[in-house]
């Protein structure tokens, strides 16, 4: 079984009900709702369909609510676009109407640009396709010169080398949007350009107080977020991160991106959180129904140093093949988590835990990895202890058993732990013994002679009170 998560964007190429129960049964685990386009209706009604889809499937899908955050960006063009060559002049003209723009200049979505850049700063434009220096700042122009022409098109991204921008995490529309999160019940709910913790603990603020309660993703997109303290301040006040190699990579260069990359995943592993990498894993299967070879080894690469999942934007949110890039994705990870560092672990071998449901959650992954154990069964209430197994590198699979949807929603993006829905929450120890057993049995999970571990707590229901830790053949577990 596939350990590793698929996150799809969904858009116009995933918009039908069929696209969505063939994306679903390709093997999508996380939906993206990009909160940058479409109203409350529209997110509502594509919240609804994914469900239905996952329902008919019988599959288990979370949704993930991306906030637009600050607009880092240029505006609108007379004519749509332009193209610059190395060495013209360009304005960058925070006064001008925002759909002025022409072969001189373009106005600014992102007005507080003047106050933040100086002579000399290298400003980039699409994703690095555009660069401009700054020349000079005359009253509300930035003075520029083209270093990297090409076509530049409407509200294009724009951002400054090495970071530095004060604009806010969240913006008006992202507080609006963080109530509509809430009442689609997003079990995700992603922050963008987060530079300190504050943000996080803002947003999870407005989410609790709009009724929501789903997991924080922390876009660490700015170069202030991958410098100590602030990375590690921004990953303990977040649930997930994500690697979002776009503007992460304009911001440090795309060189430093590698290395970066490596490191965040093994330190969000490495304080407990789980972590999406994102950004043109799949970019050439938008219109062609192979990847490259590049490609390839990019999610190979993600895949093997740790990440919980792969996300694709483009690729299933307008793309032609959506359904074949999750298929596809779905094989490379297969394969690359045969490798043997994906399978090996010294995580927290020397260090001491505070908690005791993390303490079983350890040795449940030490004791399974030398057993020889066939599955993990966590009876779970808040998806807590299946999080903390699932930072061990193991090929053994674990399931997350709850009578809380939402739990078993968030849990669908945790490496290596899949959701099984049971009915209601189980009181006696022993009847919750066999019931998990007979579970993995109907789900032809697990046969008679295989040893299962089981973890729960002396009091069933209770968030956090995971305190118990039961080896069991399956076959003698009617014994409990």
């Amino acid at each position: 079984m596939r350990r590793t998560k698929i996150v799809a964007t969904l858009g116009p190429a995933t918009n039908t009900p069929e696209a969505l129960e063939a994306l679903v049964r390709a093997g999508v685990d996380v939906v993206r709702l990009n909160f940058s386009h479409g109203r409350l209706q529209e997110h509502q009604q594509r919240a609804q369909m994914v469900r239905d889809a996952a329902q008919k499937v019988g599959r288990t899908v979370g949704i993930l609510g991306d906030l637009q955050g600050p607009k880092l960006r240029i505006a609108q063009f007379r004519d749509g676009k332009i193209n610059l060559a190395p060495g013209d002049s360009f304005i960058l003209d925070a006064a001008l109407a925002a759909d002025a723009g022409d072969q001189a200049r373009v106005g600014l979505g992102y007005k507080e640009l003047v106050k933040d850049v100086s002579i000399g700063d290298e400003l980039w434009l699409d994703d690095g396709r555009i660069v401009l220096v700054v020349d000079a700042i005359l009253g509300q122009e930035i003075h520029t010169r083209v270093l990297n022409g090409g076509v530049l098109s409407n509200n294009k991204g724009l951002n400054r080398r090495g970071g530095g921008l004060s604009a806010a995490a969240l913006t008006v529309k992202d507080i609006e949007d963080i109530q509509i999160a809430a009442a689609i019940k997003v079990d995700f709910l992603a922050v963008s350009f987060p530079r300190q913790a504050a943000d996080l603990h803002e947003a999870r603020r407005l989410l609790q107080e709009a009724g929501g309660s789903a997991a924080l993703v922390a876009k660490i997109e700015r170069a202030e977020a991958v410098c100590q303290p602030e990375m590690d301040e921004i990953l303990l006040a977040a649930d997930v991160i994500m690697v979002a190699r776009g503007d992460l990579g304009v911001e440090i260069g795309d060189a430093k991106l590698p290395l970066t990359q490596k490191n965040l995943i093994k330190r969000a592993r490495e304080l407990n959180r789980a972590v999406i990498t994102a950004t043109q894993m799949m970019e050439t299967m938008i219109d062609h129904p192979i990847p490259t070879r590049a490609e390839v080894f990019d999610v190979a690469n993600a895949v093997i140093d740790g990440t919980d999942a792969v996300m694709l934007s483009g690729e299933t949110a307008v793309g032609k093949h959506p359904a074949l890039v999750v298929q596809t994705v779905a094989a490379i990870c297969l394969e690359a988590e045969q490798a043997i560092e994906v399978r090996t672990s010294r995580h927290r071998m020397a260090e001491k835990f505070e908690r005791i449901d993390e303490a079983i959650a350890m040795a449940t992954m030490y004791a399974a990895n030398h057993l020889g154990v066939r599955a993990i069964a966590a009876l779970t209430e808040s998806g807590s202890t299946p999080l903390w197994m699932s930072r061990i590198s193991s090929g053994i699979p674990i399931y997350a058993l709850t009578s809380r949807e939402e739990t078993a929603r968030r849990v669908s993006l945790y490496r290596g732990v899949y959701p099984v829905w049971v009915r209601q929450a189980i009181s006696d120890p022993k009847v919750a013994n066999r019931e998990a057993v007979e579970r993995l049995l109907q789900e032809k999970i697990v046969a008679d002679g295989d040893w299962v571990i089981i973890t729960k707590g002396d009091l069933m229901g209770l968030q956090g009170g995971t305190n118990m830790l039961k080896i069991l053949r399956v076959g003698e577990h009617h014994n409990g």
